[in-house]
């Protein structure tokens, strides 16, 4: 079943909706919640969730690009419990590639102080937009879907050092390119 053809569903009120979505998008959004919570039971929390919250804004907003906007939703709920996890010292899944990034992106207080997080985000997509395919797909990869850099050299044929060497080109190009824009940390 294509996207517009389940958003239908939604706009329907029909729970089809709820089960062409797991169908299609259930395997992505487990992958993302798992590769930021790496607890089953609670990325499945968040993967429900996700669906509620599908059925609870369609209507009345109609997504454009469906798979991104599950992505997000579901990206934003596993963060949001991995915090509330990690503030009670239970889980510890993001903490390496959250401080990875935390080198060439500023904090969201700075953030908040410097620039409005709109012009951040617009500053890494242009710089996204200078990346080669794979380099650009390792990155979105590692740093917005939580893929462990492990599995990441696996799926690609890569050795896991020859792919950390690459993400840290890779954030030092980012960081030059928000320096240039006068983001600075």
């Amino acid at each position: 079943m294509n996207d517009n053809d389940i958003i239908e569903l939604y706009w329907a009120r029909d729970e089809r909706a709820i089960s062409e979505t797991d169908i299609k998008y259930g395997r992505f959004c487990r992958s993302v919640a798992f590769n930021i919570l790496t607890v089953n039971e609670d990325a499945e929390e968040c993967v429900n969730d996700t669906y509620h919250k599908a059925w609870t804004f369609i209507p009345p907003q109609r997504p454009e690009r469906f798979r991104a906007w599950l992505g997000k939703i579901v990206r934003n709920l596993a963060l949001n419990l991995w915090n509330r996890n990690h503030t009670q010292k239970r889980n510890a899944g993001m903490e390496t590639m959250l401080s990875e990034l935390e080198d060439c992106v500023p904090s969201r207080e700075n953030v908040e102080d410097e620039i409005d997080s709109k012009e951040l985000g617009q500053s890494i997509s242009r710089w996204l937009g200078t990346l080669s395919e794979d380099d650009r797909r390792y990155f979105i990869l590692r740093y917005w879907n939580g893929v462990p850099l492990r599995t990441l050299a696996e799926r690609y044929g890569i050795s896991a050092d020859k792919l950390a060497q690459k993400m840290l080109r890779l954030r030092k190009s980012l960081r030059t390119a928000l320096e240039k824009e006068e983001i600075y940390l």
